[in-house]
């Protein structure tokens, strides 16, 4: 759930160039009429191509826009149409940032994805593009709407916009999330529970553990009656979602069209069964089913299907890194885990040691209800007594930078700091780079959650986005990492099985083949 909206613009806009490398080599054939009817469209679609072209130059030559003698900000734009997105997907893409960076300065042009764009690195231009909606709107490809629907939070601004980031700020503030707080804990240990003693996948079985949190949080218990069918339609639109847009039988696309089509029935049979109960509930389904909210049944299905699919692969992203960092930091993981109760002396010692270790602070809090008689699970207050805890997950935050940019673009012609940003281009706020720049971060390639004891200078620590498209689920996402983490670190240990320092590139950044570890639990 951590930053759904701006992961989700991030992914929508990756998985488009995924399918670009989906290219399969085409059947041979011999038949004369089939290559004079493909020799008749190539023509047809050049010609097509031409007079789009042709048009846009005349345009262009009779109605200059405005702030057109304004220079276009420095940088390159590579090949016509492919651009540069070739140099950018041939190796880690910071590089190609930070590369940029290095010759033109925190602002320059570029042209990826088959859009040109202008690339930022100043942590106050990022907030200028964010915060200003009127200026700068979210992009995505047709297709993508399509499969998630139009009528998602993340593909609008304006009032229907702030209408419904109301009422996932509703069902996602902390007052409403702590009445769950014993069910995510349920979930977390039913995982764990699964993963003793195998060889696991952490990526993927993070995946399964924050879909169902989503899940709790969308439906509440009602997710019991639907769950197997949902999942298993959930998993066929996954699938679907890097595919080619073409929709004939037996395409992914089409499967998972089909299997959004389910999806909305199954919504639609829940949404019938509670209004025939008429019970208030306190999820976000019941939120969105709210007089008040003013939601067609269409609406409220394509917001449910963005949110899962928002929620799921960046929460399950943190984690993963969160347990490859720990693995490679004992210390940092002894910290969150064993912390235990100390005198002031010996307290001012460990402040200026290492200011607490996770497994001492998980481990103080086990402990704490054993010598109170409390029930051996987690409280609301608990969650809040786990600073060393959260500055990990900051960190992982910033190291890993699961979001590295984001997409946006301008709805008309913009002059910023001396240079034209033209009507239609994108803007790409790089957020990675912001996080890694040591103007921003002492050393900042290394693990070290004790540098958010302080906070940060403004503008530079964005995981969650801002402006209008801010992440409103960042607590429960914090929650559930918090909740998994406690549990992991004080019951089991892990090693790490395979390649330890690879990365793959996808839409997220994930260790190499989504590190595979064996969990074991702690005698």
């Amino acid at each position: 759930m951590l930053n759904f909206f701006s992961h989700t613009t991030y992914l929508i806009h990756l998985s488009s160039f995924t399918i670009h490398l989906q290219l399969h080599k085409p059947e041979p054939t011999h038949t004369k009429p089939l290559d004079m009817e493909l020799s008749t469209m190539l023509c047809l679609f050049a010609s097509f191509l031409f007079i789009l072209l042709f048009k846009s130059l005349i345009k262009s030559f009779l109605y200059p826009p405005k702030g057109r003698d304004l220079p276009l900000p420095p940088g390159t734009t590579g090949w016509p149409f492919i651009g540069e997105t070739f140099q950018m997907y041939s190796q880690d893409p910071n590089v190609f940032f930070a590369t940029k960076i290095k010759r033109y300065g925190s602002m320059f042009k570029s042209h990826i994805l088959g859009y040109p764009c202008v690339m930022i690195s100043n942590p106050e231009a990022a907030k200028f593009v964010l915060n200003k909606a009127q200026l700068f709107k979210p992009t995505f490809p047709a297709s993508k709407e399509r499969m998630l629907g139009k009528q998602a939070i993340f593909f609008h601004q304006g009032a229907y916009h702030a209408n419904l980031r109301r009422l996932v700020l509703r069902t996602f503030m902390p007052e409403a999330i702590k009445d769950i707080l014993s069910d995510i804990e349920s979930i977390a240990q039913s995982c764990l529970k699964s993963w003793e003693g195998k060889l696991i996948t952490t990526f993927l079985e993070m995946k399964t553990f924050t879909f169902n949190v989503a899940l709790l949080s969308i439906f509440g218990k009602d997710e019991i009656l639907c769950g197997e069918d949902l999942k298993r339609c959930y998993y066929t639109l996954e699938r679907g979602y890097n595919s080619m847009p073409i929709n004939l039988p037996g395409t992914l696309f089409h499967k998972a069209m089909k299997a959004r089509k389910e999806l909305a029935e199954i919504f639609a049979q829940i949404i019938s069964t509670r209004r025939n109960m008429k019970q208030d509930h306190n999820d976000l389904l019941g939120s969105f089913m709210s007089e008040k909210a003013g939601l067609t049944d269409e609406q409220i299905a394509d917001n449910i299907i963005g949110v899962i699919f928002a929620a799921r692969d960046t929460t399950a992203t943190v984690l993963t890194w969160i347990v490859k960092y720990l693995g490679e930091n004992p210390s940092v993981l002894e910290a969150v885990t064993l912390r235990p109760f100390m005198t002031n002396k010996s307290n001012w010692y460990l402040k200026n040691l290492l200011v607490g270790t996770l497994q001492e602070e998980q481990e103080s809090i086990l402990r704490g209800k054993g010598e109170s008689g409390e029930e051996m699970g987690l409280n609301w207050s608990d969650t809040k007594n786990m600073p060393v805890t959260s500055r990990v997950i900051q960190e992982t935050l910033r190291i890993a930078s699961i979001l590295s940019f984001t997409f946006r673009e301008a709805v008309e012609d913009v002059e910023f700091q001396g240079y034209l940003i033209p009507k239609g281009w994108k803007i790409l706020p790089l957020f990675r780079n912001i996080h890694h720049s040591p103007d921003n971060f002492k050393e900042p390639e290394k693990f070290d959650p004790s540098r958010f004891e302080v906070a940060p200078k403004p503008n530079t620590f964005m995981p969650f986005g801002n402006g209008t498209h801010a992440c409103p689920g960042n607590e429960l996402a914090k929650l559930e990492i918090l909740v998994l983490l406690h549990h992991l670190t004080t019951k089991y240990r892990w090693s790490v099985t395979g390649a330890k320092n690879g990365i793959q590139y996808g839409p997220f950044a994930l260790p190499q083949n989504g590190l595979p570890i064996t969990l074991f639990p702690k005698k």
